[in-house]
């Protein structure tokens, strides 16, 4: 505990002084101007009384007495007391002589208690007026309540206790232990006296255990009041009023907030009649504890590993003897005097989770087992039953409260009595049967009978059911949380600048508008025909009779189809048919039944004619293409949707959006590399080997390249090509570690043992060499920066593995860089092989990173119980790295608990830092908060995504989210920015087709709806949706 201390002290003490400043409002016994003096104690030592002065009515009594103690490492007095113990003043009275007495009596007038902690933040003084509590009967307490007694106290140090970095670094920890309900019938408010004592261990204390006696029974009938004030954990103080600590009070809280074992709807019901009607032992105790940097790494790491904390109760008797003999058979004797040895298992990790600083709860208590408490807790040893040994029970949890404020405890000696051979028959008589009692020639160990005997005792815990309550707090959170995000994110901040697109009109009606456009074109060109052909006639005035104008049409019609223009008309309308067939009437397949076309036809056609009659007269529309717009995605986003694409097994747009960056830059190096990593992950190893040797093509000494040729070669079993590529790796970067590497792991393959030890020892030569060095920022494999590289957390719906953590080539060993580089390229093959050297490896072995690559190989093999595990013991090595959760939300996902997943996503986004690959994070919290009705954390999820990395998913989910909260201008401005990200989403065109229907855009609605058709949605419920508002509305099916 004084590690700290004496570190920047240089082994130097450190006076605190203690100033009684005044007094006021003191009133006597026998008058109102008494003769009084101040005692001041500190941790059961006595520092000093001040001069005897006689008290005046209307003023303050002026002591100014000052006494001081040393805080240091190798003095009485350390942190850990600053922290849990305060400074004891007693106000005496002297009170006049009587006939024939020798010596003057004193009277105890009040008691106050100076809280220490300031010093702990770093203050250097203070001042504080405390009440003056009386102890009970004495003259303050009944006489002139308008004006209550108090003193005025002034604490200085001359340096601070600790510095800023150890306050900054340092924390403190507060044990709270409030009460034990329903405690076994067998405990009485009547007849012997016990002590009922509460211990548990925390590293804070230097190992030593943290005690909590004078426990009092209470038989039922009300509940404890709340809130009400806490307790301090020392004895001696005789004023009621000083032993509450000033400013800290219990104030409960519903059940269902609490972090304990007992938080459940069914048990409201027994705790409620517990905490009202049964017995109940009661502690209102606070225990503080400094926690300095290294403990905190400790506590930290011994949560992790335990999970379960023991919180020890017991029973000692109150002995009323003041000495002891320290024999054998005395500390044999404590240890029987154990009674009820009951634990309770607290799961301390909560405190693990980002941001929370309180865990508070009501906790089962359990027989003490030995076995049963190493399996939980890994705890070897009882931290009640280490104390009873090692001193007297009476002296070390404190008998009855002392009658005097300086009353001293002293060791309880063993009364006959109590011997073994009578307390042992005795005891075991009152809780054993006679059949369970060892019987004559039992050759049973005596600590074994005692396990039996405490056993039997601690079940009534069981029986009855008895719980405790403890809270647990945190100055400051062992794992920082970040600072939460914007709630009212709007859409349209987030939206990129891009030039408005032009609107296209299209559906039923335009469909027949341009039926109605062809129709007046082809109109127009006819008659300029005929006007060519017969045009002069017209011009004289020449009248034409029936048989004229019969002639005129028959030629007109050969010259028509002489000239091929009646071809060209009918193809000129046979487009505007068709489209009219697919959007009025929905027909996009071949009909299977004659008598169903022919019928169709005559319906169309009568449909045709009727249009035909209706515009003839119409103007011509210019019906010219427009150009295409410019793209909107560029090849590195292009990567980011192929990898989502991938996280979703859909392989056919991963590779859609590969060949895209292809079409745009056929010399760039990381679009091959890319594009043969995706190949490798489908399985199509000679599509990869065509892709490296295209990278190969334009880089010849491209390393990546040259790696992954030499392992797509060992796949296709072509050994001598790949040791020609992985020599020639080693031969063009001969300072490569994860040349050398991925060299000798091929020879390891092939059984060359000899140069598989060259291989290494020269990569770790290699690595010795640049761990001395300066290295310019890491590179991915593709040449890109890290973090635009791929990383760990890519693992798709069937637990595939398409990254592994980001690789930092300039620490860890050689075969974890291998590792990583491997998984980064989807060769899971050979992701085994190198992490078996990583555990045999000096300066590997098991480590966070390495259970996580464990993990992605066992996912991908579908071994979940494996991944499990692997991901626990990551967890316990590094509780605040964001991947493991990241991997442990994909890992209930895939398992179908959506539930702990959500938890495990919502715990990686709390955290400082993130996870490797967010986006999957994010998709899927976002979906699970979809499926759970929580539209808003859906949306504000959607968006964070959306802001960190757009994609048409993250905005499809955000446009979800705002329809289902009714916020339809923002669902459609996020479901068009996912349309313009990729128009080939069928559920993108459902929403915006409901969104339309909602609107009454007629036009519009139809349109979606047709792409929706058209794109073959798989979504039934989206589908219904739409039929269903669709009949509401009565449009939006071109059909009706």
């Amino acid at each position: 505990m004084e590690t700290a201390l004496s570190e920047t002290k240089a082994h130097t003490s450190v006076p605190v002084q203690i100033t009684v400043l005044r007094a006021r409002d003191l009133k006597g016994a026998k008058s109102d101007s008494p003769v009084t003096y101040v005692r001041s104690e500190f941790n059961n030592v006595l520092l000093g009384d001040s001069p005897k002065l006689e008290a005046a009515a209307s003023q303050p009594t002026e002591y100014d007495f000052t006494a001081s103690f040393d805080i240091g490492p190798d003095g009485p007095h350390g942190l850990d007391d600053v922290a849990q113990k305060p400074v004891l003043l007693t106000v005496f009275e002297v009170l006049p002589k009587e006939k024939k007495q020798k010596e003057e009596k004193m009277a105890v007038l009040g008691q106050a208690a100076v809280d220490l902690l300031p010093l702990l933040k770093g203050c250097c003084s203070y001042k504080v007026t405390l009440p003056l509590h009386p102890v009970t009967g004495a003259p303050p307490e009944t006489a002139h309540p308008e004006h209550k007694p108090s003193l005025e106290v002034a604490v200085s140090v001359p340096e601070p206790l600790l510095s800023e970095g150890q306050i900054s670094d340092g924390n403190q920890l507060t044990v709270t232990v409030e009460a034990a309900y329903s405690v076994p019938e067998s405990w009485n408010t009547t007849g012997p006296q016990y002590n009922y004592a509460v211990g548990l261990q925390i590293p804070a204390a230097g190992e030593k255990p943290v005690l909590f006696s004078n426990g009092s029974l209470k038989a039922g009938g009300e509940m404890e009041p709340v809130p009400r004030q806490k307790k301090w954990p020392v004895s001696g103080i005789a004023a009621p009023g000083a032993q509450n600590i000033p400013e800290s009070f219990i104030v409960g809280g519903p059940y269902e907030e609490e972090g304990g074992e007992m938080n459940r709807t069914e048990d409201k019901e027994f705790r409620t009649e517990a905490e009202t009607l049964r017995k109940r032992v009661t502690w209102d105790m606070e225990r503080r504890c400094y926690l300095e940097p290294s403990t905190l790494t400790s506590l930290q790491k011994r949560i992790a590993e335990c999970r379960y904390w023991p919180v020890e109760i017991m029973r000692v008797p109150v002995t009323s003897t003041t000495k002891a003999k320290t024999t054998k058979t005395d500390k044999g004797e404590e240890d029987l005097q154990i009674s009820f040895h009951g634990v309770a298992y607290v799961n301390m990790v909560p405190l693990l989770y980002p941001g929370v600083t309180r865990l508070r709860g009501a906790f089962r208590i359990h027989p003490y087992q030995d076995s049963e408490v190493l399996e939980k807790t890994k705890c070897q040893v009882s931290v009640l039953r280490e104390v009873a040994r090692q001193s007297s029970l009476g002296s070390r949890f404190g008998n009855a409260p002392a009658a005097s404020p300086h009353a001293r405890q002293a060791p309880s000696r063993t009364s006959k009595e109590d011997k073994p051979g009578r307390d042992t028959g005795r005891r075991m008589s009152a809780v054993l049967k006679p059949s369970d009692l060892p019987r004559d020639g039992d050759s049973t160990p005596p600590a074994i009978t005692q396990s039996i005997i405490q056993n039997v005792e601690g079940q009534q815990y069981s029986e009855a059911g008895t719980y405790i309550v403890l809270e647990l707090c945190l100055e400051k959170p062992l794992v920082p949380k970040r600072s939460a995000e914007e709630l009212d994110i709007k859409v349209k901040e987030l939206l990129p600048p891009r030039p408005q697109l032009p609107r296209r009109s299209a559906g039923a009606q335009k469909a027949v508008a341009d039926y109605q456009s062809q129709v007046s074109s082809i109109t127009n060109s006819i008659l300029e025909e005929y006007f060519e052909l017969f045009g002069q006639r017209v011009a004289e005035g020449q009248e034409l009779d029936r048989q004229a104008l019969e002639e005129q049409k028959c030629q007109l019609n050969y010259e028509l189809n002489c000239s091929g223009k009646y071809f060209a008309f009918k193809e000129q309308l046979k487009h505007t048919v068709v489209k009219i067939v697919r959007e009025k009437y929905l027909k996009t397949t071949a009909f299977e039944d004659r008598e169903k076309l022919q019928a169709f036809l005559g319906e169309l056609y009568v449909f045709l004619v009727d249009q035909m009659h209706l515009t003839l007269n119409k103007t011509l529309f210019d019906d010219r293409e427009e150009p295409p717009p410019p793209p909107m995605t560029d090849p590195e986003k292009l990567r980011c949707f192929a990898r989502e694409a991938e996280l979703n097994e859909d392989y056919q747009l991963a590779e859609m959006y590969y060949q895209e960056r292809l079409v745009r830059d056929r010399q760039c190096l990381d679009h091959w590399v890319d594009y043969g990593k995706f190949q490798m992950l489908t399985g199509n190893y000679l599509k990869a080997q065509e892709c490296f040797f295209e990278a190969l093509n334009l880089n010849r000494s491209h390393p990546p390249s040259l790696l992954l040729s030499g392992i797509i070669a060992v796949l296709l079993g072509n050994y001598g090509n790949a040791e020609v590529l992985f020599e020639d790796a080693t031969c063009l970067h001969p300072t490569s570690v994860l040349a050398w590497t991925m060299l000798g792991l091929f020879y390891e393959l092939q059984g060359n043992d000899i140069r598989m030890e060259m291989a290494f020892s020269e990569a770790h030569k290699l690595r010795q060499a640049q761990a001395g060095q300066e290295k310019p920022p890491a590179t991915s494999d593709t040449g890109a920066p890290h973090g635009e590289a791929a990383s760990v957390g890519e693992i798709g719906d069937r637990g595939r593995v398409a990254d592994g953590p980001a690789a930092e080539p300039s620490t860890g060993s050689i075969f974890m860089e291998a590792a990583l580089f491997l998984a980064r390229a989807n060769a899971t093959q050979f992701v085994q092989r190198s992490l078996a050297h990583e555990l045999l490896s000096p300066d590997g072995g098991p480590s966070c990173r390495y259970h996580l690559l464990r993990a992605q190989t066992h996912l991908l093999r579908k071994e979940l119980d494996e991944a499990n595990k692997n991901l626990e013991e990551a967890s316990k090595m590094d509780h605040q790295n964001p991947d493991v959760w990241a991997f442990t939300g994909h890992l209930r996902l895939l398992s179908g608990d959506k539930r702990e997943a959500r938890n495990c996503y919502e715990r990686t986004l709390s955290l400082v830092s993130d996870a490797s690959e967010m986006q999957p994070v994010y998709l899927r919290l976002g979906s699970i908060y979809l499926e759970e009705g929580e539209n808003e954390k859906a949306k504000n999820t959607y968006l964070t995504a959306c802001k960190r990395s757009p994609t048409c998913l993250t905005w499809l989910g955000a446009g979800i989210a705002c329809y289902r909260l009714g916020n339809m201008e923002e669902a459609e401005d996020a479901l068009s920015e996912a349309n313009a990200l990729n128009n080939a989403n069928a559920e993108v065109w459902g929403y915006l087709a409901l969104i339309c229907l909602k609107a009454g855009r007629q036009v519009e609605a139809e349109q979606c709806y047709k792409y929706t058709r058209k794109l073959n949605l798989q979504n039934p419920a989206l589908l219904d949706e739409i039929h269903r508002i669709q009949e509401e509305v009565g449009f939006g099916d071109p059909s009706f």
